[in-house]
């Protein structure tokens, strides 16, 4: 018999979808306790790397995501105006089976990933988080916000960047703003856009766009951050369409779509790195409640994944839940984790404030041979 007999995961995302998989098939009993009463996801699209995909094929959804997805192996370089400088091939990062990238919307990943809950055998409970956090040493009681209690033998914080357990612990880290902003806009995909492809200068620090599916795509734009306060929704539109007009190419059909604010999302890059141990007695944060980083790598969901996995696979080996069981999941993921966020930072700084000799190519390239090996 496994360690634990009951489980509450708190957080019903990438990361906590995945480990309560992982673990009900496991023969685990598991909650997920999701604010959201409706499944809501911000953002209109997400970039999955490799590593990525090496996960969703190992809980079983890779076929329904590669089919819902676009998938793609290089990575393209223009000029604002639209001329293309480079194609890179991309690191293949979840190995040869598997395409470097795909792209997809995020409606529909969080859609496959709760039917794979339900179908695990875990229970849902929409529209629930946790108020208190009691450890007994041999359990954890946990009061949820429908003023109901229950006692888990772990509790596991996958609530996001601003984790509501994280807070209930005791670990104080808060996000840190890295200085850019974003926009992204749900769109049509334009019929000769095949993969990402990245424009450095112009208007904004970064404009790029990543099909997500025969007709979809997202598009971006990446600026110095403004005052959240000041984007209104019912501007979004004209914020984002006056960067748009300083690039060419696909983006003259993009900017046709940049006219609802329902489909625009402007949000910050923020990164957040909990020192190790990521937990307290029998309670333990993953995902970006532990680690959070701006998007310049894509491996933000990627290293989600790596954690719901390495911590199912050492709970269900495990005899008892120990700190000895916590300090071998921070042994393989903690330094990992801390190396993605600490590059993604750096790539964004160098946009921020230009080095002459920043090595662009040796900080993607270092990241992604270590992301190639199984965590």
């Amino acid at each position: 018999m496994t360690a634990p007999g009951n489980v509450l995961i708190v957080g019903g995302g990438t990361a906590g979808s995945a480990l309560a998989i992982l673990l009900a098939r496991g023969g685990v009993a598991v909650d997920v306790a999701e604010i959201n009463p409706e499944p809501t996801v911000l953002g209109s699209g997400i970039t999955l790397q490799g590593n990525a995909l090496r996960v969703l094929r190992d809980l079983g959804v890779w076929d329904r995501v590669g089919a819902s997805g676009f998938a793609f192996d290089s990575l393209g370089l223009r000029t604002p105006g639209g001329d293309l400088i480079a194609e890179i091939p991309d690191a293949r990062t979840g190995g040869p089976g598997l395409p470097a990238t795909l792209g997809m919307n995020r409606p529909e990943l969080a859609a496959i990933l709760a039917d794979a809950v339900r179908d695990a055998g875990a229970r849902l409970r929409p529209g629930l988080t946790v108020t208190a956090l009691t450890d007994t040493g041999d359990g954890v009681r946990a009061e949820l916000s429908d003023g109901t209690a229950e006692t888990y033998d772990l509790v596991v914080g996958a609530d996001g960047i601003r984790s509501a357990v994280r807070r209930l612990i005791g670990i104080d880290v808060v996000p840190q703003p890295a200085g850019m902003g974003i926009w992204r806009v749900h769109t049509r995909r334009p019929k000769d856009v095949e993969r990402t492809d990245l424009i450095y200068g112009g208007p904004c620090f970064i404009a790029g766009y990543c099909p997500t599916g025969e007709d979809t795509m997202y598009a971006y734009l990446v600026e110095k951050a403004r005052p959240r306060e000041s984007v209104a929704d019912a501007d979004k539109p004209a914020h984002m369409l006056a960067l748009a007009q300083g690039y060419g190419g696909a983006w003259d059909e993009i900017r046709a779509d940049i006219t609802d604010p329902e489909r625009i999302n402007y949000t910050w890059f923020e990164s957040l790195l909990v020192d190790r141990p990521w937990n307290r007695g029998r309670v333990v944060l993953i995902g970006d409640a532990a680690h959070a980083c701006p998007p310049t790598l894509a491996q933000g969901a990627a290293q989600c994944l790596e954690d719901a996995a390495v911590l199912a696979e050492l709970l269900l080996a495990a005899d008892r839940i120990d700190q000895p069981l916590f300090d071998a999941f921070m042994d393989r993921r903690h330094e990992r984790a801390k190396a993605v966020v600490e590059a993604s930072v750096r790539l964004a700084d160098w946009q921020l404030n230009p080095v002459p000799d920043a090595d662009v190519p040796g900080l993607m390239g270092r990241i992604a041979a270590m992301v190639t090996q199984r965590p």
